[in-house]
């Protein structure tokens, strides 16, 4: 699904996004997302994705690693049986392909800092 990552660029189905995006576990993708509070993935950044009630969530940090969930987002992903996966962008995608046909996964992808 996700063949190509560079600094401020992800392909996905051989489409070139150039900005920040999420994809729902239905595999749909949802461009241009930005957060409330920038660096910050709160649960409200993510309500979209959690419709589908997603056994994983991951999140792709940027190349550096400076977005994170906030601390509320992570409990509360804990009490719904959600497994949430931070990493650094080109890990995140990784990851993001190689479960995305085994389990239901969703994910957010900051694409550069």
């Amino acid at each position: 699904m996700i063949t190509g990552y560079s600094f401020g660029k992800i392909c996905i189905n051989g489409i070139w996004h150039d900005k920040d995006l999420k994809i729902t576990a239905a595999g749909i993708v949802l461009a241009d997302w930005w957060r409330k509070s920038g660096h910050v993935c709160g649960r409200e950044d993510v309500e979209d994705l959690l419709r589908d009630e997603p056994e994983i969530l991951i999140l792709g940090k940027g190349k550096p690693g400076l977005m994170h969930a906030d601390p509320e987002l992570r409990r509360f992903l804990k009490r719904c049986g959600i497994v949430l996966l931070e990493q650094p962008t080109a890990q995140a995608l990784e990851s993001f392909n190689s479960f995305h046909t085994q389990k239901k996964v969703a994910a957010g992808f900051h694409l550069t800092c």
